[in-house]
């Protein structure tokens, strides 16, 4: 196991009988994720996935019957946040929110519930988390990755992708893959994720990717020249866009300071990460920082 997920994760998945959760519960599955339950409110005693998995009313009830201890959730943006607060109160060590859209007031009141019980939350509005050949917690495609010794770490979903597809190309796999997500209020900071890589036996070197807006590029970079022993390749998305013009994400907004994607870029080159100019570079970019 690498980071966060591995074969021994238990997964209940809230939202499990929308279509939604439906067809990304058969996805995780295939990819051989260990779902023991799912959660629609009203549908407890039935089965959901062919009969595979049980549905209970609550969080509470499933954790009791099967152990779980990873919820992911895939749930209306009005209900997100009571979903994340449900986990949470229920004893959920790590929850993942895929759910776009979840109002900024909601996440502030679950931010405060989930800080409070000490819940990992990866998300809102992210692709979640797949640990190579063992778990894939989320809705990122399994088949574009191979088992190795990178980390990648993104708020971007697609850019996630692009970076797992940059690597195989020059023979470089994966430990963890992670999407922490892309807007205001999250859980699972750059920070927080790259503490984690660097403390896993398995990973020796971290792709990281960011975006205009806000400081946890920064912070990071900062977080990386003191802490970090392993190579860091980083690339930051929108460097094209306007200043005061949200891009995407709903945190992707720069006030023309020190959140552009020209300042972060020179800031983690003055911290000593390797960055690339263009998402083409991060393979090549990651295996020469391996190598030197």
């Amino acid at each position: 196991m690498s980071i966060l997920v591995g074969n021994k994760s238990k997964i209940v998945v809230q939202g499990i009988t929308g279509s939604e959760g439906t067809f990304h519960s058969h996805q995780m599955i295939e990819y051989g994720t260990n779902i023991v339950a799912g959660v629609t409110p009203g549908k407890g005693g039935q089965t959901a996935l062919e009969t595979k998995v049980p549905v209970f009313d609550c969080v509470e009830d499933s954790i009791k019957e099967t152990g779980a201890n990873v919820s992911i959730i895939f749930v209306p943006p009005p209900f997100a946040a009571d979903a994340i607060i449900e986990a949470s109160e229920s004893g959920i060590d790590l929850v993942v929110c895929i759910t776009e859209g979840v109002p900024v007031h909601d996440m502030v009141k679950a931010k405060r519930i989930i800080d409070h019980n000490n819940t990992r939350l990866v998300g809102p509005n992210c692709p979640g988390i797949i640990t190579v050949d063992e778990c894939k917690v989320g809705i990122m495609p399994g088949f574009i990755c191979k088992k190795g010794n990178i980390g990648v770490l993104s708020k971007s979903g697609t850019l996630t992708y692009e970076a797992i597809g940059q690597l195989v190309n020059v023979g470089l796999g994966q430990t963890t893959a992670i999407g922490i997500g892309g807007d205001p209020i999250i859980g699972t900071t750059m920070i927080d994720a790259l503490r984690l890589f660097e403390e896993d036996p398995e990973t020796d070197g971290v792709v990281l990717i960011g975006e205009i807006g806000g400081q946890m590029e920064n912070d990071a970079a900062n977080w990386i020249k003191d802490n970090m022993t392993k190579p860091v390749t980083g690339f930051i998305a929108g460097q094209t866009a306007p200043p005061g013009r949200r891009m995407g994400h709903a945190g992707a907004i720069v006030s023309g300071g020190d959140d552009t994607a020209e300042a972060k870029m020179k800031k983690m080159i003055d911290c000593g990460i390797s960055v690339c100019e263009s998402v083409a570079d991060i393979g090549i970019k990651m295996k020469n920082a391996l190598e030197n």
